[in-house]
């Protein structure tokens, strides 16, 4: 790959994390607008049940301390719950999702599948797992950064 096509290549990773700052603004402004991290939590919660803080922290690939901020964002909204651990550890609670969080979850998974076939309506199913690849990958570098 040329000098020219890895510049076109960041230019665009540099616009994907400048969309993803944008939407995490208007997550901070607004409960309907939800960061991908609410996001990324919310479908954790969907598809593996409650579970501490702790395991939705490596679920969502983050801190327990960042957790605890968006698992108080979830809570405010009404999208989960936060229960103490019936082990009696006031330091360990149980996060769950609410009928509403279930519902909003719901809401986002069909918003997102349907934006992304149209974003690649005119690509085959080579470019697409291309597309995966890269992004897969360009996590990978931000890791390193």
């Amino acid at each position: 790959m040329g000098d020219e096509a890895i510049t076109r290549l960041a230019r665009a990773a540099y616009r994907l994390s400048a969309a993803d700052s944008r939407l995490r603004g208007r997550a901070t402004r607004s409960a309907e607008a939800l960061s991908l991290a609410h996001a990324r939590a919310l479908k954790s919660l969907a598809e593996h049940g409650p579970m501490t803080v702790n395991q939705l922290a490596g679920h969502v690939e983050t801190t327990g301390a960042a957790v605890t901020q968006l698992v108080n964002g979830l809570a405010n909204a009404g999208y989960v719950t936060r229960e103490r651990a019936a082990s009696g550890d006031r330091r360990t609670s149980i996060v769950a999702l609410t009928d509403a969080g279930r519902r909003r979850h719901e809401e986002r998974e069909e918003i997102l599948a349907t934006g992304l076939r149209e974003l690649t309506q005119d690509l085959d199913e080579h470019a697409i797992d291309a597309a995966g690849v890269v992004l897969d990958r360009l996590a990978t570098l931000y890791d390193r950064l």
